[in-house]
């Protein structure tokens, strides 16, 4: 059972342009369009904030580790 080939996909837009009519075949198209493009959107804003988490992380990490140094007394040799 793998992809539908040539003629199924003619049986396919058939039965879809049987169902909804060609009037609503682009508007159809048109609202999937949207949906993933609103998705793209959403992912790339999502995987901007988890590299924007992950820059504040290092970065505290870092402010960290400096505290920890400097905050330790200076030894006499």
């Amino acid at each position: 059972m793998g992809m539908p080939q040539g003629m199924e996909w003619i049986v396919i837009f058939v039965v879809v342009l049987l169902l909804f009519g060609a009037k609503k075949i682009p508007e159809l198209a048109r609202g999937l369009g949207k949906s993933m493009g609103e998705f793209k959107k959403a992912r790339e804003e999502f995987e901007r904030e988890i590299k924007h988490s992950e820059a504040e992380a290092s970065k505290s990490d870092d402010e960290v580790k400096i505290k920890e140094v400097a905050g330790k007394e200076p030894r006499e040799i």
